[in-house]
C-alpha cells in the first residue's frame, strides 16, 4: 500500500472508529426502550434538523443524484430535487409540531404505535401491519446503503465488493446496537457536517480540473438535452429524448409526498425536547437540503466536464456513474499527503451519507419488531432489559437481510431507494396527514388506506408501469392517491370515532 492509499484508509478508519466510540458512549444512557428508540424526547433543534436530513438523504445524495445527472442530464434529478425540497419544507411546517404534541400526549414513541394509539386500536392490528410495512421496505432501503459502501471501496481500492460491504454493515450495526437513538442522531449530525464538506470540496476541485465553470457548461451544452428541464440526454443514441411532459414532471415531483410517511424522519419530530424549537429545525433543515441537492446535481455535470477534459474515463452505466464522487476523490488524492487526507474525508462523507440513513432505518425497523409486533400485537410481556435485548437482536437480523439483498454489485442505489421511498409514502403518507388533520378518520379507514397504498406500490410497479405511456409514472403518486381515497371513503362509511378519540384530537389541535 502506497502513502496516498494509506492516508486515505487511515482517515476513513479514524472516522469509523469515531462513530463506534459515539455508540459506546451512549450505550450507557439507554435506561429503557423510550431512550433507545426516541432518546427520551430530549433532542436539541440543530441535531434534530441535521440528523433528520442526513438520515433522509442517504448515499442517494452523494452517489445516486450525481450519477443520474452525469449520465442523462439535469432533468430528472432537478424535478426530483425540487419535489423533495418542497416536501421537506411542508413536512416540517405541517407535520412536525402536531406529531410531536400528539405522540407525546398519547405516549407513542414509534410510528406504528402512534397509529394504533391515535385510533384506539386495542388489538394493535394497525401497529402490526405498519410494522410489517416498515420491515418490508426498510430491508431493501438498508441494502442500498450497504451496496454504496461496497461500491466505494471496490472502485477506489479494488477491495472485494462483498467484503467491503459486509465490514461497513458490521460497523453501522455496531454503533446502532450499542447506542440507540441518541447515538444514531449524534452520528447523523456529525455525518451531515462531513457530507457538506465533501460536497463543497468536490465541487470546487471538479470545476478546476474541468477547466473552469465555462468549460463545464459548454461541455454539457454540447450534449443534446443534458441541460434541458423537459428532455434528457440519451447516451446510447447521442441525442435528446423527451422526459415525458407535464405528467412525467408531476410524477417525479411526487417524491415530495413520501416525506409524510418516512418513519425514520417522523421519529425526529417526535424526539425533540420542545416543539417550539421545531421552527429553528425547519429553517436549518430546509436550507441545507436545497443547497445539498443542488450541489450534488452540479457535481454530476461537473464530473462529465472532468471526463471531457480527459482526467477521468467515461462512466457509461448507471451503476458506474454513481461512483463519480469516488473517482473525483481519487483524483484529489494524487496531489500529496494533505490532499489524500481530504480525499479520505470526502469518502468518509459518502460513508456518512450511507450510515446516517442505514442506522436510522435499522432502528425504526427494530422498534417495529420488538415493540409493535412482539409486545403489542402478540401480547408478549417483557421488562425493559428484555425489550432492549430483543431490539438489538432485531437490528442484527435486519442488517443480515440487508447484506443478502446487497450482494449484487450492479444494483442501482437510486432505483432501490426510489422503490422503498414510494413504499413508505404510499402506505403512510396520506394516513399520517389524515390522522393529524381530519378528526373523522376512523380505525377502519386508516387500515384500508395503509393496506391499499402499500399494495398499490407493488401492483403499479410490476404490473401497470410496464404498460408504458401515461402508466409509467412514479408509483408513489397513484399509491398516495389510492390510499387517500380509501381512507376518506371507508371512514365516511364506518361509524364515527368515539368521543374519547375526538377529545384527544381536539386537545392536540
Amino acid at each position: 500500500m502506497n502513502t496516498i492509499s494509506f492516508c486515505i484508509m487511515a482517515t476513513i478508519a479514524v472516522y469509523l472508529l469515531g462513530m463506534l466510540a459515539i455508540g459506546f458512549i451512549f450505550s450507557k444512557n439507554n435506561g429503557d426502550s423510550t431512550d433507545f428508540y426516541l432518546g427520551g424526547r430530549k433532542m436539541g433543534p440543530l441535531i434534530t434538523a441535521m440528523s433528520a436530513e442526513a438520515s433522509d438523504m442517504s448515499s442517494w445524495l452523494l452517489m445516486g443524484l450525481p450519477g443520474l445527472a452525469y449520465l442523462s442530464g439535469i432533468c430528472e434529478p432537478f424535478w426530483t430535487a425540487l419535489g423533495l425540497g418542497i416536501g421537506t419544507y411542508l413536512n416540517w411546517l405541517l407535520v412536525s409540531k402536531r406529531l410531536r404534541r400528539y405522540s407525546s400526549n398519547i405516549n407513542a414513541y414509534t410510528v406504528p404505535q402512534f397509529f394504533s394509539k391515535r385510533f384506539h386500536d386495542d388489538k394493535n392490528l394497525l401497529s402490526a401491519i405498519a410494522a410489517l410495512v416498515i420491515i418490508i421496505f426498510f430491508v431493501p432501503y438498508t441494502a442500498s446503503g450497504f451496496a454504496a459502501c461496497g461500491k466505494l471501496f471496490n472502485s477506489l481500492f479494488g477491495v472485494n465488493y462483498a467484503v467491503a460491504m459486509v465490514v461497513s454493515a458490521l460497523i453501522i450495526t455496531g454503533y446502532t446496537v450499542m447506542g440507540g437513538f441518541k447515538a444514531v442522531s449524534t452520528t447523523d449530525f456529525i455525518q451531515s457536517c462531513v457530507m457538506t464538506i465533501a460536497l463543497v470540496v468536490v465541487l470546487g476541485f471538479g470545476i478546476s480540473v474541468a477547466g473552469g465553470w465555462g468549460a463545464v457548461v459548454d461541455n454539457a451544452k454540447a450534449l443534446p438535452g443534458h441541460l434541458s428541464l423537459s428532455n434528457f440526454y440519451d447516451a446510447a443514441s447521442g441525442s435528446a429524448a423527451s422526459y415525458g411532459g407535464v405528467i412525467a414532471i408531476v410524477s417525479t415531483m411526487a417524491w415530495g409526498l413520501g416525506y409524510f410517511g418516512m418513519p425514520h424522519i417522523l421519529l425526529r419530530f417526535m424526539a425533540i425536547e420542545d416543539e417550539k424549537k421545531l421552527d429553528l429545525s425547519r429553517r436549518v433543515a430546509s436550507i441545507w437540503v436545497f443547497i445539498a441537492m443542488a450541489a450534488a446535481i452540479v457535481i454530476g455535470v461537473v464530473g462529465l466536464g472532468v471526463t471531457k477534459a480527459g482526467a477521468l474515463e467515461y462512466l457509461d452505466t448507471s451503476s458506474s456513474s454513481e461512483t463519480i464522487i469516488v473517482k473525483l476523490a481519487g483524483l484529489i488524492s494524487e496531489h500529496g499527503v494533505f490532499a489524500a487526507v481530504v480525499a479520505g474525508l470526502i469518502l468518509a462523507g459518502i460513508l456518512a451519507a450511507t450510515m446516517s440513513t442505514a442506522d436510522s432505518q435499522m432502528l425504526a425497523a427494530a422498534s417495529s419488531v420488538s415493540e409493535n409486533i412482539i409486545v403489542e400485537f402478540m401480547g408478549k410481556k417483557m421488562d425493559e432489559a428484555k425489550k432492549l435485548f430483543v431490539a438489538r437482536i432485531a437490528i442484527i437480523i435486519i442488517a443480515v437481510l440487508g447484506v443478502i439483498f446487497a450482494l449484487d454489485p450492479n444494483s442501482s442505489v437510486f432505483r432501490i431507494v426510489s422503490f422503498a421511498w414510494a413504499g413508505f409514502g404510499g402506505a403512510f403518507g396520506a394516513l399520517m396527514l389524515c390522522a393529524l388533520f381530519w378528526e373523522r378518520t376512523t380505525k377502519e379507514g386508516a387500515l384500508a388506506g395503509m393496506v391499499s397504498g402499500g399494495v398499490t406500490i407493488f401492483v403499479w410497479k410490476f404490473l401497470i408501469k410496464p404498460l408504458g405511456g401515461v402508466f409509467s409514472i412514479y408509483e408513489l403518486l397513484p399509491a398516495f392517491i389510492v390510499s387517500l381515497v380509501f381512507i376518506v371513503v371507508v371512514s365516511l362509511l364506518t361509524k364515527e370515532p368515539d368521543q374519547s378519540v375526538i377529545d384527544e384530537f381536539e386537545k392536540v389541535k
